[in-house]
C-alpha cells in the first residue's frame, strides 16, 4: 500500500455500509427487525444481509452496479438495502404508484441493470419492464415466485460471513432519487456517499431520539422511511415493519410492541386523529412522531399535540438536500403560537442555509426569500441535465424552490413555492407532467393544474381544462387518462371546465391567478 493510499484509509470517514455494519455489530443479540411474530436480532440480521451479498455477487451485482427496487414494505426490503449498501451498489428507488411510462423512463435513464421487485404486488409490472428496458440484465424477486428467480433462495446457498463494506470516494454516487421537473420528464437527483453520511450524522446529532427506541415502519421504504433504518440501528433499537398506512393496525401495532417512535405524513395524522378508535387506544409509549414531507395544517398539529402529547418532531428536506435541511423540535411546538406551529423549524448547524433574492442576496429578517443551501448533505447533480443542474446551482447555493420567511429567532415559515410542485398526502406531483397528459386528448384545447387546499391530503390535485369547440370530454375519463399515464396519485381529484385559462402578460399560463381563486382564503399558499 502507498503512503497515499494508507493516508486515504487513515481517514476516511464512515459511510452508509460502514454505519449499517456498526449499528448490527453494538449488540448482536439485541431484537433489530420484527417479522410477524418472529424476532431478528442484529446478529442474525447481519447473517442475512452477508447471504444477500454473495447472492449479488454471484449475479455479478457489485460496487458500482445500478439496481432499482419495486415494492411494497416488507422486511425484505431491508436485507436487500442493506447488501447494496455493504457492496456498494447504486440504487434507484421506484414509486410504487409510479405509471408504467414513468418507471420505463427512469430505468432507462438511470441504466439501470438489476430490478429487485416484490412478487406480491408488483409481478406484471416487472414483467412489463423485462420486457420494455434494455439495459435491465436481470429481474429478481424479493420472495418466492415462478415469474423469476428470487434473492432470499439464492442467499440461503450462503453461509454467514463477516460484513465489510466497499471502500468509496466521497464523491461516489451511491443513489439516484427521482423527482418530477418543469421539463416533464423527471429528474435523476445524484447523492454520493458524502450526502447519505450527512444525512446520518445530522439525524443522530439533531434528532430528537426515544430513550429506548422502537421504530414503526408504514410509510414506503422507497421513500422517507428508508431514512430511519440506519439510525435506528445505531440507537440500538429495532424496526417494526407494517406493508402500508392503516390507522388501525398502526394504532395496534404501537399497543403491542410498545413502540416509542414512528413516521407518518400530515395526511396520515390527520386520518389517525379522525379515527374512533383513536379515543381508546393505548399510545402511552409514543415518545417522538416524526413528520415531514409536506406542510401541516397548525390547527390540525394543535389537535395532535392536545390529543398525543408532546411528541411532534418536524424535519424539512428535498430529494435535492435529502430531510434535514430544518427541524422544528417537540418543545418548539407552541400550542398558543399558530404562527410557530406553521413553521419548519430553524435550519440545522451543519449545512449552511440562506433565504435569496432574485439577484442571489440575502433578504432583509422578514422578507420572503427562496430556501437556498449550501453544505455537504447537497446533491451531486441532476443525472444527465447539466442545464437544470446549472440553474439549480446559481449563485453557488442550491435552490430549493421553497419561498419562506424568517422571524427574529430563526425560524422559517414556507409561505409559497416558487415552482408549481404539488404536495399531496406527502407525495410529491409536478403540473407540467399532468398538463402534457390532459393536452394530448384530443377534445382538450388548454390545460393547468394546480394544487388547492384540501383537509385530508393537504393539497389535492386540480386540472382547469378548456375544452376544444363542440368537444364533450367529461372529468371522469381525463381523470382516468391521468391514473392510467402517470398513476394514482397524480390523478386530479377533481377538474374544472372554463372558457380561458388566465395568462401573465408574457403569455404563459398564470398559476399565481389562478390558484388564488382557491386559496383565497389561506394566510399562506401551503396547506
Amino acid at each position: 500500500m502507498s503512503s497515499d493510499a494508507a493516508l486515504d484509509e487513515r481517514y476516511r470517514p464512515a459511510y452508509g455500509g460502514d454505519l449499517l455494519i456498526r449499528g448490527l455489530s453494538r449488540d448482536p443479540s439485541k431484537p433489530a427487525v420484527y417479522l410477524g411474530d418472529r424476532v431478528l436480532t442484529a446478529g442474525e440480521m447481519a447473517d442475512e444481509i452477508s447471504r444477500y451479498v454473495q447472492a449479488y455477487e454471484a449475479w455479478g451485482v457489485t460496487q458500482g452496479s445500478s439496481t432499482a427496487t419495486l415494492s411494497a414494505n416488507r422486511p425484505e426490503v431491508l436485507f436487500a438495502m442493506g447488501a447494496g449498501m455493504i457492496a456498494g451498489c447504486r440504487g434507484t428507488p421506484l414509486h410504487p404508484m409510479g405509471s408504467l411510462d414513468d418507471h420505463v423512463y427512469i430505468l432507462e435513464d438511470a441504466q439501470i441493470e438489476t430490478l429487485f421487485y416484490d412478487p406480491s404486488a408488483y409481478e406484471e409490472r416487472a414483467m412489463a419492464l423485462k420486457e420494455r428496458v434494455p439495459s435491465l440484465k436481470r429481474v429478481v424477486a424479493l420472495a418466492p415466485t415462478d415469474a423469476a428467480e428470487d434473492v432470499p433462495t439464492a442467499a440461503a446457498r450462503f453461509g454467514a460471513r463477516r460484513l465489510r463494506a466497499a471502500v468509496a470516494s466521497p464523491e461516489t454516487p451511491s443513489s439516484i432519487a427521482y423527482t418530477g421537473g418543469t421539463s416533464g420528464q423527471p429528474k435523476g437527483v445524484v447523492g454520493t456517499y458524502r450526502s447519505g453520511s450527512t444525512m446520518t450524522t445530522i439525524q443522530m446529532a439533531e434528532w430528537q431520539w426515544p430513550s429506548e427506541t422502537r421504530f414503526l415502519c408504514c410509510t414506503p421504504l422507497s421513500h422517507a422511511g428508508a431514512a430511519f433504518f440506519v439510525p435506528t440501528l445505531l440507537r440500538g433499537g429495532a424496526l417494526v415493519v407494517l406493508p402500508y398506512f392503516d390507522p388501525e393496525r398502526v394504532m395496534d401495532t404501537i399497543e403491542r410492541h410498545r413502540i416509542t417512535a414512528t413516521m407518518l405524513v400530515p395526511t396520515m395524522i390527520y386520518v389517525l386523529l379522525d379515527h374512533p378508535k383513536l379515543q381508546t387506544a393505548d399510545l402511552s409509549s409514543l415518545e417522538v412522531l416524526y413528520y415531514g414531507a409536506a406542510a401541516m395544517s397548525p390547527s390540525r398539529l394543535a389537535e395532535g399535540i392536545e390529543r398525543l402529547g408532546d411528541v411532534f418532531f418536524q424535519f424539512y428536506g428535498q430529494a435535492e438536500c435529502p430531510m434535514t435541511i430544518t427541524v422544528l423540535r417537540k418543545e418548539e411546538h407552541r400550542v398558543d403560537d399558530p404562527q410557530r406551529l406553521a413553521s419548519c423549524g430553524r435550519a440545522v448547524p451543519w449545512l449552511d442555509v440562506a433565504l435569496l433574492d432574485e439577484e442571489g442576496q440575502q433578504v432583509d429578517q422578514g422578507q420572503p426569500g427562496e430556501i437556498c443551501v449550501r453544505g455537504p448533505l447537497v446533491m451531486k447533480e441532476y443525472l444527465n441535465k447539466p442545464e437544470q443542474t446549472a440553474e439549480a446551482f446559481k449563485f453557488g447555493w442550491l435552490h430549493t424552490g421553497d419561498v419562506a420567511r424568517a422571524d427574529e429567532e430563526g425560524f422559517l415559515t414556507i409561505v409559497d413555492r416558487k415552482k408549481d410542485m404539488i404536495i399531496t398526502g406527502g407525495f410529491n406531483v409536478f403540473p407540467r407532467e399532468l398538463e402534457d397528459v390532459l393536452s394530448s386528448h384530443p377534445g382538450v384545447s388548454a390545460a393547468a393544474v394546480i394544487g388547492v387546499p384540501d383537509d385530508k391530503w393537504g393539497e389535492a390535485v386540480k386540472a382547469v381544462v378548456v375544452r376544444r369547440p363542440g368537444a364533450d370530454v367529461g372529468q371522469e375519463e381525463l381523470i382516468a387518462l391521468v391514473k392510467d399515464r402517470k398513476g394514482s396519485v397524480s390523478a386530479p381529484k377533481s377538474i374544472d371546465f372554463v372558457e380561458a385559462i388566465p395568462l401573465s402578460p408574457l403569455g404563459k399560463p398564470d398559476k399565481k391567478a389562478l390558484r388564488a381563486r382557491y386559496w383565497a382564503d389561506s394566510h399562506r399558499m401551503v396547506n
